[in-house]
């Protein structure tokens, strides 16, 4: 792959409703993961991994604390060329406009774009956990001389109705796409796939939202219609009825975390003995905000099948299957089941004018005494002494006082204060 032959645009995301309150404040790629990332490190990690160090990313709703972290952990040599830019929605004489959509993003931004000498474009979204290899898609791409190339992952008929679904001729030729699918729809959608694929029901090829545009079809495509703002119900559709549309099916492990259910069972899924998703490749690092903590200290506590990122405190505690963030401090007698917490940016014993942050509770951390079970703790949260939150009513949905319910989690919300002796 020459030096300058591709380049990345992520896309920042919308408001980013279906992960809220995750996304009270901040987007979607700024939502911390896994202890210590943030997902906008995913794309940015595979495009380094992959050889692009070109890398634009669009935002727009709560972009502060996304450029914030892209601008304190992403600086390249002088030697390399390499560039991670933020590029935010912005009045211009040829729009005035916020982003319409994913394709209306691009288009508004290709100015800056196109300042960079390159033969194709990679167009990635902010919000899915996955390792690619980005220059075997590039080969792909290149030797089937398309215009444009959709990575798609198999699916079952169970998963396929949730979302875009493309069929494949037995080249690998796009020949018809459709947007969440009816169950009656799917008999026509059908690909062909290997035999191990067709044994687990594997039949159909969803796109991952990942794109590689040949340069000048990109440019053709957003100018012919200044209507048509999203990428996958619009301009995809469009495109594979008179361009050169190829699928490359992906078969490694892919998230989409879209939704506090899909985030929650991503994070835990890391937690696991054997987790799907390699953290631990020495090949594809994942890269992110160097902290300058101490190691975690752990006294006379049970953990099992947890992660526990640096700078944390835990005191004879009891932690199961749960993710907990930097700088997190446990009390001791605690219960900590199926839960995440987020960490926080300063210690319990941190004077205000000493730490960076300044609109947090002055003690966050867990209280002695507390039980959590499938709870989603945001950072810088203080949770009192001896309280109990566990969704004991077992409500699917509520707006509560420092909490909210969404899919049967709870989650609290960024700096909040939790009383002693609070049940949810």
């Amino acid at each position: 792959m020459a030096a300058n032959s591709i380049l990345a645009v992520i896309l920042g995301g919308g408001a980013g409703t279906r992960l809220f309150p995750l996304t009270l404040p901040r987007s979607k790629p700024a939502v911390p993961l896994a202890g210590k990332y943030r997902l906008i490190d995913i794309p940015i990690s595979n495009c380094i991994n992959s050889g692009i160090n070109r890398i634009f990313v669009l935002t727009q709703f709560n972009s502060a604390s996304l450029n914030a972290h892209i601008a304190t952990t992403y600086r390249f040599d002088r030697f390399c060329g390499g560039v991670v830019t933020i590029l935010a929605a912005e009045q211009t004489p040829h729009s005035k406009n916020w982003f319409q959509g994913t394709a209306d993003a691009v288009r508004q931004s290709l100015y800056h774009i196109e300042a960079y000498p390159h033969t194709d474009v990679l167009i990635l979204s902010g919000d899915q956990l996955y390792h690619m290899d980005f220059r075997e898609l590039y080969r792909y791409h290149q030797e089937k001389r398309a215009d444009i190339t959709i990575a798609t992952i198999p699916v079952t008929e169970e998963r396929a109705t949730d979302f875009g679904i493309l069929q494949t001729n037995e080249e690998g030729q796009i020949i018809q796409f459709r947007e969440k699918p009816s169950k009656e729809e799917l008999s026509d959608l059908v690909s062909e796939v290997d035999e191990e694929l067709k044994q687990q029901g594997k039949v159909y090829l969803a796109s991952m939202g990942i794109y590689i545009f040949r340069r000048e079809i990109l440019k053709e495509e957003l100018a012919r219609d200044p209507q048509v703002t999203d990428f996958g119900k619009e301009l995809i559709p469009r495109a594979i009825q008179e361009r050169k549309v190829f699928s490359y099916s992906f078969q490694g492990y892919w998230s989409d975390i879209g939704t506090i259910r899909s985030f929650y069972e991503a994070n835990l899924e890391l937690a696991k003995r054997k987790p799907a998703f390699d953290l631990y490749n020495p090949h594809r690092p994942i890269y992110s905000k160097v902290y300058m903590l101490p190691s975690s200290k752990i006294e006379s506590s049970y953990i099992q099948d947890s992660i526990i990122a640096e700078g944390s405190l835990i005191v004879n505690s009891h932690i199961v299957n749960s993710v907990i963030g930097v700088r997190s401090v446990i009390g001791k007698n605690t219960t900590i089941k199926n839960s995440i917490l987020l960490g926080n940016d300063y210690y319990p014993w941190h004077d205000r004018s000493v730490r960076g942050e300044q609109h947090g509770p002055d003690k966050p951390g867990v209280g002695e005494g507390t039980y959590l079970d499938r709870v989603i703790v945001d950072k810088n949260v203080q949770i009192g002494k001896h309280c109990v939150i566990t969704n004991r009513r077992n409500v699917e949905k509520e707006d509560g006082e420092n909490y909210y319910i969404r899919d049967y989690i709870v989650i609290l919300p960024k700096n909040a204060v939790i009383p002693d002796g609070t049940i949810i």
